[in-house]
């Protein structure tokens, strides 16, 4: 037997749960404001009751450190955002689904939290995407753990000149680790998640591969993914596209139908990334904007307010566009040049490689195209050839290999030349 609590605060208002729990059984309920009664239930489908929002709220934060399930077959824990993508996802996933959302670290003074993926307000709209159609949901407050992770690892990079992407170390280990580590409690069969991309077999691994709909493909944020992961994971809907997803969902009249894109850098809330490390403790130390050759052409606020490829904010004029080619940390100096000074034709890669290859499409940002290339592995990851020059490569970047539509590797960009 153990005894179990939860509480939720809003508005002045304040919601207590105390639960006895059997292995994974209620046996005992001080739980007010719910739709129905506690004791009994097993937590899969105490995870199922609605009622006041409040109760709800202290209810899921009681259950959701302690939530098992035992193993049924069919069964699909679906990563759920809050928006149209993750509902969609639940629809797909059939009777047997149940949802589960994190809740990770925002920036307290951040301008906008609402549209982000793990808002409160995105833990209500998929509880709420659940409970409409009795589902159970799960609510997982990874506030300290994910601000460890990704927020401290972000600004520590940006602290060291580098341009780090915080999304892609989300997605590729903090997030997936999590989410395929609780469909394993709950005793789901694979985990569903509302991302565009596909899943494809290789030399007996399973690989991500680019969604159908290339314009919404998020292969290069999943690239860092673990594959040994990706053998519990299902993505629904990496065979449409968005417009398909929005009719799908308003013709199950879904609330998500219309909702918002999520913002990404989620933790920002809102905020513009060069604020956000200031209250995070990076000092605007000013310093010299200088060309190649090291003459001063200007004055910055801030080296790590750049990075490389930056045209516009610089603030020096120039008979030619310039942009920002780099950092001088020692000088606390912005490099700056014409475009021709960014291009880069070797760089070196800390991660791994998925499968053998000589050669691949490499795409160095996410926004970024491929550039072909030539593959070389290292101790510590892999070398790139490129057989044209890419511009504005940056320390900090992820840099994703694919073999025809299918990553077959990924790091984080350490050098180029």
């Amino acid at each position: 037997m153990i005894d179990v609590s939860g509480d939720a605060t809003r508005d002045g208002q304040f919601a207590l749960v105390r639960l006895r729990l059997d292995g994974d059984r209620i046996v005992d309920a001080d739980a007010d404001g719910l739709a129905g009664p506690l004791r009994g239930l097993t937590l899969l489908e105490a995870a199922a009751v609605g009622g006041d929002e409040l109760a709800v709220d202290a209810l899921a934060a009681a259950i959701g450190p302690v939530f098992r399930a035992r193993r049924a077959p069919g069964r699909v824990a679906v990563a759920m955002s809050g928006g149209v993508d993750s509902a969609v996802a639940l629809l797909r996933a059939g009777p047997a689904a149940l949802g589960v959302t994190l809740r990770l670290w925002q920036d307290p003074a951040g301008a906008d939290a609402s549209r982000a993926c793990c808002s409160s307000e995105s833990v209500l709209a998929a509880r709420r995407a659940c409970h409409q159609r009795g589902l159970p949901h799960v609510t997982l407050d990874l506030r300290e753990e994910f601000r460890r992770a990704v927020v401290g690892p972000f600004v520590a990079g940006y602290a060291r000149g580098e341009t780090p992407n915080p999304c892609t170390r989300c997605n590729g280990s903090f997030r997936f680790g999590e989410l395929v580590r609780f469909a394993r409690r709950a005793g789901a069969d694979r985990l569903a998640t509302g991302h565009y991309a596909r899943l494809v077999q290789r030399d007996g691994r399973t690989l991500v591969a680019r969604a159908a709909d290339a314009d919404k493909d998020q292969s290069y944020m999943l690239a860092r993914v673990d594959p040994r992961l990706l053998a519990h994971v299902w993505f629904p809907l990496g065979e449409q596209g968005k417009a398909d997803t929005r009719a799908e969902a308003a013709r199950a009249g879904m609330e998500a139908a219309g909702r918002a894109e999520s913002q990404e850098a989620c933790f920002l809330a809102g905020s513009d990334y060069r604020d956000f490390l200031a209250r995070q403790g990076l000092r605007p130390v000013a310093g010299p904007i200088v060309d190649a050759a090291g003459r001063e052409l200007g004055r910055h606020a801030g080296s790590w307010g750049f990075t490389p490829g930056q045209r516009k904010g610089i603030g020096v004029a120039a008979a030619e566009p310039l942009y920002v080619i780099g950092s001088d940390q020692r000088r606390n100096a912005v490099v700056v040049g014409p475009r021709t000074a960014l291009a880069r034709r070797r760089v070196s890669v800390r991660g791994r490689l998925y499968a053998e290859v000589g050669r691949a499409g490499a795409k160095l940002r996410y926004r970024s195209p491929a550039v072909a290339a030539r593959v070389q592995p290292s101790s510590r990851g892999f070398v790139l050839e490129l057989d044209e020059p890419a511009y504005g490569v940056a320390r900090g970047q992820v840099a994703a290999l694919y073999d025809g539509d299918v990553v077959v590797g990924a790091g984080v960009v350490t050098a180029s030349r």
